[in-house]
C-alpha cells in the first residue's frame, strides 16, 4: 500500500529516536576504522560516549514527541513503554561493553547495541506484519555480530554460530506464520487483519489466522528462550562474556513479548493489547509451554556451577513466569496479565542487566565463572556485594526488591483470571518461586558466609559497577514506590 505524504511524515516523527540511533550506528561504524588507529588511545571512551550522547538525545526525540496514530509505525502505550524501558537499559548496556571489547572493534560493537535496541523500539510501533518482520531482523543481525566481537576463541565461535543458526530457523518461523497471517486477511495491515478476522469473512477464516499467530509464536518462543525452543540457551550464554550474556537476557524478551503482544490478539480477531483474547488451542499451547519452561528452567538450575549456564537456566524459567501472565490475558485485581507481564519485564530487565554488571566488575582480573569465585566477597568488597545480594533477592521475589511486586502481580492476574488455566498457572508459578529460591539464596550463602580466597581481591570495573549500582538502586525504589510505574501500566 503506497503511503501518503501526511503517512511518511506522521511515521518519521513516530520514530525519531529510533532514526537518531540508527544514524548514529551508521556514523560510527564509517568512522570507526579511520578511529581506531595503531597508537591512538581512548578509543573505546570515545565510542563510549557517542553512544550515551546518541541515548540522550533519542531521550530529548522521545520526550518531546507527540503521539502519532496513523502510517506503519504508533506510538501507543506499549510503545511508549518499550522505548522508555529500553533507552533507559541502553546506557548500562553501553558502560558495560566499554571494557568489554578491543579498541579495534569498540565501534562495531556500541553501532551494533544502538541499533539493535533501535530494532526492538521499532517493532513495538509496528502496525504492519512487514515493518514489524524487519524491525525484529534489525534486533536479530547486529546480535551475531555484537556476540562474535569480544573474543575469537573456540568457545565464543561455538556459540555464536549456534544463536545465527536457531535464530535464522527462528525467523523463518515467523516469517511463515505471518504469511498465513497475510493469508487471513489479504492485507498486511494488522487492525485490518483483526477486522476480517472478526468478522469470520469467508468463514473459517479466524482458524486459519489461529494457525498463523501459533507458528510465528513459536518462532517467537526462541526470543524468550521458552520451552521448545531453550536448548540454546545454557550453551550461548557460557560461551559468550557479561555484557553479551546481559543482553540476551533482556532484550530478546523485550522484542519477542512486542510481537507477541501485537500478533496474538489477531488470532481473535482483536487489536486490544490491554488484555490479549486467543482462542482456546492458541491458549492451551502457551500454557503448557509456560508451565514446562518454568520447570525446566528452575530444576535444571539447580546443579549448575557455573554462573552464566545458572543465570541462563534462571532467564528461561524467568520466562515463564512472562508466559503465565501472557496467558491470564484479562483484568487482575490490579493489573491485568499484559500490564503484570510489562511490569514484570522491566524489573527483570533492570535486575538481569545490574546483576551481570556487578559480576562484570568483579572480574577485571579474571572472569567470573564459577559461583566459587564469589565466595568471601562480602569481606572483600562489601558494597558490591550488597548489590548482588539485592539483584539476587529480585530475581527470586522477596523484599525490598521489585522483584516481589513484579511476582505478586503476575499471581494475582493469574488467580484472578478467566482463562481456565489462571488457577493452574498460578499454583505452577508459586511453587517454582520455592523451588528458585533454593538456587539464588545458594548464591547469597556464598557471597556472604563462605570464607575469602587467600589470593589477592580482584580489582573492580568501575564502569560496570556504577551501571550495576544503578540498577540496584531502581530495583530498590520500585519496590518502595511502585505507584508511577503501575499507573502507567492501567
Amino acid at each position: 500500500m503506497a503511503l501518503t505524504s501526511s503517512q511518511t511524515t506522521a511515521a518519521i516523527a513516530a520514530i525519531a529516536p529510533e532514526l537518531i540511533l540508527i544514524a548514529t550506528a551508521c556514523v560510527t561504524i564509517l568512522l570507526g576504522p579511520f578511529v581506531a588507529a595503531p597508537g591512538v588511545r581512548g578509543v573505546r571512551e570515545r565510542w563510549t560516549i557517542v553512544s550515551l550522547l546518541a541515548f540522550a538525545a533519542a531521550w530529548w526525540a522521545a520526550w518531546n514527541g507527540a503521539a502519532v496514530g496513523d502510517g506503519p509505525f504508533v506510538v501507543d502505550s506499549l510503545a511508549a513503554f518499550v522505548r522508555g524501558l529500553t533507552l533507559s537499559l541502553g546506557p548500562l548496556l553501553v558502560l558495560m561493553v566499554t571494557r568489554h571489547t578491543a579498541s579495534a572493534d569498540s565501534a562495531e560493537a556500541h553501532a551494533c547495541l544502538l541499533a539493535l535496541l533501535a530494532g526492538v523500539n521499532l517493532s513495538a510501533s509496528a502496525t504492519d506484519l512487514v515493518t514489524l518482520f524487519l524491525s525484529l531482523e534489525l534486533v536479530s543481525v547486529p546480535t551475531y555480530v555484537l556476540l562474535y566481537l569480544p573474543r575469537r576463541d573456540a568457545l565464543m565461535q561455538e556459540a555464536t554460530l549456534k544463536y545465527f543458526l536457531l535464530s535464522v530457523m527462528s525467523s523463518a518461523m515467523v516469517l511463515f506464520g505471518m504469511s498465513w497471517l497475510y493469508g487471513a486477511g489479504g492485507t498486511t495491515r494488522l487492525a485490518e487483519i483483526a477486522a476480517r478476522v472478526a468478522a469470520d469473512d469467508p468463514v473459517g477464516i479466524a482458524r486459519f489466522a489461529t494457525m498463523g499467530a501459533a507458528v510465528a509464536c513459536a518462532g517467537l518462543c526462541f526470543r524468550l528462550a521458552a520451552f521448545p525452543f531453550h536448548l540454546y540457551a545454557p550453551d550461548v550464554f557460557q560461551g559468550v562474556n557479561g555484557p553479551s550474556a546481559a543482553m540476551l537476557s533482556v532484550v530478546p524478551k523485550i522484542a519477542g513479548f512486542v510481537a507477541m503482544t501485537r500478533l496474538l490478539p489477531l488470532a481473535a480477531g482483536s487489536s486490544d493489547l490491554t488484555k490479549i483474547l486467543m482462542p482456546m488451542p492458541l491458549q492451551t499451547a502457551l500454557a503448557l509451554a509456560a508451565i514446562a519452561t518454568m520447570c525446566l528452567g528452575n530444576f535444571l538450575a539447580l546443579r549448575q556451577t557455573n554462573l552464566h549456564r545458572l543465570l541462563a537456566y534462571s532467564s528461561i524459567a524467568q520466562s515463564g513466569y512472562m508466559l503465565v501472565a501472557l496467558v491470564a490475558g484479562g483484568n487482575g485485581p490490579v493489573l491485568g496479565g499484559v500490564a503484570a507481564l510489562w511490569f514484570y519485564l522491566a524489573v527483570y530487565g533492570v535486575t538481569s542487566v545490574g546483576l551481570f554488571a556487578l559480576l562484570a566488575a568483579v572480574g577485571r582480573d579474571r572472569p567470573v565463572e564459577q559461583d566459587t569465585q564469589l565466595a568471601g566477597l562480602s569481606r572483600t568488597h562489601p558494597w558490591i556485594a550488597a548489590c548482588l545480594v539485592i539483584c539476587l533477592f529480585s530475581l527470586t521475589g522477596l523484599p525490598p526488591t521489585a522483584g516481589l511486586t513484579g511476582k505478586w502481580q503476575i499471581l494475582l492476574a493469574a488467580f484472578g483470571s478467566p482463562s481456565t488455566w489462571g488457577k493452574l498457572l498460578a499454583a505452577t508459578l508459586a511453587i517454582n518461586t520455592a523451588v528458585a529460591a533454593y538456587y539464588y539464596l545458594r548464591l547469597v550463602t556464598i557471597i556472604v558466609l563462605d570464607p575469602a580466597p587467600a589470593t589477592r581481591p580482584s580489582r573492580l570495573r568501575l564502569a560496570p559497577a556504577i551501571g550495576g549500582a544503578l540498577c540496584v538502586i531502581a530495583t530498590v525504589a520500585a519496590f518502595i514506590s511502585p505507584q508511577v510505574l503501575l499507573d502507567a501500566l492501567r
